[in-house]
């Protein structure tokens, strides 16, 4: 461990009396930081429930862009004057205890190294770190009550002796990506909500129900005598709808729920596409449709595919008679099938590459993973990164550029899995038209996985009969929780996850407008890391370091891979020790 190196990791050294920070005054770069450069502030002192900590490394996100554009009007932002209160970019970050405010002396201690998980909520209000609270993107800066004292607790992640630095900040966007495959649907019917039962004129089905219903009230909309013995043996207030039609259901939901929707919704022996459809608009955030039946519909579903993926609205659903079999995560998947084929679309992003790359580091992932882009250059970054790893794993990877080929992308994949389609299809783009495409070539028991977020209002049109006839899912994820990233954590300690696989560029404090705007150009194949302690370091491609930095090239890891060791020659050789 070179001296330098050893001081920056163990606070072997005076505090400088002045900060550097990047904070951002409204929408636009132009508004972010003063005249281009950062500005300097007295670095403060912590309170009694403060800390004074120094940001080691930030990932941009296009999240980052996001807040850049539309500066006041983001929705985490809430229209707040950013000239008097500005706010700072930075959510993927790592960081080092400084000082300890007396009453956190317990809990925390100089020299502690974290990571922040920013998906912060406080009284049910999303106050989000490098968003609603000023990010990373400073030298050094105090936490309090703001990230110590939310709805899930302290907001901090303590890191493993082995983490790095730019890993350790990487664990967001990566927790992101695990948060996609770990279950975020409720899946059985909601104690205490309201719940509609639609059934058929004239159906006479005796249905059953092995699992004990709850809800506070239930509508029955031409349900058989069978459901509402069920629907009165919960004890819920009953309230009769008989001979609804579409036109009436906006009303319903309305006079019902006050407009919230429904938390639960049975539909029962469905025909209609179209009327599912307009069912399907009726459900609560965090909502279940449980659609029962043993006949196709007459056609594709329009869902809200906005809300499958930052509502959590699940579909589920049964061909028996027994509505309870629809419900539970033993029927309802949200894990890549083992062995089976996944698709990636839109996997040459940073966050489609953490895809593709957690599937074949997963060791029941898929055998077969198919990946598309629209660019053979990211194309080729993809097969220059993954294909060494499919092979170590024992893995196929195919690839697949829409744009470049004469075969139809459907075509493409039916004909690499013998007409079979794909087990699961991860959708890492906002496009609607996509995630369409991506259905169309699942299997009939397939996954879905909507990464990408489109608005709410998004539709989009599904085989809705698959999820009662063949159980296919429909899911989405927004967010993460620090779970989330303790478990990119664990798998990084246990050497079944390489976070430092992902970073793609590098640069000091001084050119974090570069790497935003880089990120907005689509500049680098990966992740961008600023590291805000050390000076003069231009932003550069890892693939630049062997011409540039030969010295930290010679530590990178197989194919330019980030490495702590690599990391550790960067700080010596980059960052100026104050005296």
């Amino acid at each position: 461990m070179g001296e330098k190196f050893q001081a920056y990791r163990s606070l072997d050294y005076s505090l400088p009396d002045k900060t550097l920070a990047w904070n951002l005054y409204g929408a636009g770069l132009e508004n972010m930081g003063c005249d281009g450069q950062p500005e300097a502030f007295d670095v403060p002192e912590p309170n009694d429930d403060q800390m004074l900590v120094r940001i080691d490394s930030v990932g941009v996100c296009f999240s980052d862009i996001k807040v850049l554009k539309q500066g006041s009007a983001h929705p985490k932002l809430y229209n707040r004057d950013m000239r008097q209160e500005p706010t700072r970019l930075g959510h993927e970050v790592s960081l080092t205890v400084v000082k300890v405010g007396k009453n956190l002396a317990g809990n925390y201690h100089p020299g502690q190294r974290l990571a922040v998980q920013p998906d912060i909520y406080q009284q049910g209000k999303s106050t989000a770190y490098g968003y609603t609270i000023p990010g990373g993107l400073v030298q050094y800066h105090l936490i309090g009550k703001e990230v110590l004292e939310t709805d899930a607790g302290a907001c901090l992640l303590p890191m493993a002796d082995s983490m790095g630095y730019a890993e350790s900040s990487l664990l967001e966007p990566w927790g992101c990506v695990m948060a996609a495959y770990t279950q975020r649907r409720r899946l059985t019917p909601k104690a205490g909500g309201v719940m509609w039962m639609v059934g058929q004129p004239g159906d006479e089905t005796v249905y059953t129900c092995s699992l004990a219903l709850s809800p506070s009230r239930i509508v029955l909309s031409n349900v058989p005598a069978s459901m509402r013995k069920i629907a009165e043996a919960s004890g819920a207030e009953i309230i009769e709808r008989d001979g609804l039609t579409p036109a009436d259901f906006d009303a319903l939901k309305q006079d019902v729920t006050d407009g919230l929707g429904f938390d639960d919704i049975v539909v029962l022996n469905p025909g209609s596409a179209d009327v599912v459809g307009k069912i399907a608009r009726l459900i609560a955030r965090r909502g279940t449709c449980n659609l029962v039946g043993a006949k196709a519909l007459d056609g594709l579903v329009e869902v809200d595919l906005g809300r499958l993926h930052y509502d959590y609205i699940a579909f589920v659903g049964t061909s028996g008679t027994d509505i309870a079999a629809a419900y539970g995560e033993a029927r309802n998947r949200c894990e890549l099938r083992p062995g089976g084929t996944t698709v990636f679309v839109g996997a040459g992003g940073p966050m489609g590459q953490m895809h593709v790359q957690r599937a074949l580091e997963l060791p029941t992932g898929p055998k077969l993973v198919i990946v598309t882009e629209i660019s053979d250059e990211r194309l080729q970054t993809l097969r220059d990164m993954f294909q060494p790893l499919a092979e170590k794993y024992q893995r196929t990877i195919l690839y697949f550029n829409p744009n470049a080929s004469q075969q139809s992308f459907h075509a493409f994949v039916m004909e690499s899995t013998q007409g079979q389609g794909a087990d699961d299809v991860v959708v890492s783009v906002p496009v609607a038209a996509l995630m369409e495409e991506g259905g169309a070539v699942m299997k009939p028991d397939g996954m879905l996985v909507l990464f990408a977020g489109v608005p709410n209002g998004t539709m989009g049109k599904v085989d809705m009969s698959n999820v009662y006839l063949s159980n296919a899912q429909y899911t989405g994820t927004s967010g993460l929780t620090i779970d989330d990233q303790s478990l990119v954590m664990e798998r990084r300690v246990a050497g079944t996850l390489s976070p430092g696989r992902s970073v793609a560029a590098i640069g000091g404090l001084e050119t974090a407008p570069e790497a935003i705007r880089s990120v907005m150009e689509g500049r680098y194949p990966g992740k961008v890391v600023v590291f805000p302690q050390l000076s003069n370091l231009p932003l550069m491609a890892l693939k630049e370091l062997p011409e540039k930095l030969p010295e930290v090239a010679a530590k990178l890891g197989e194919n330019l891979m980030w490495t702590n060791e690599a990391e550790e020659v960067l700080i010596e050789k980059y960052w100026e020790k104050p005296e």
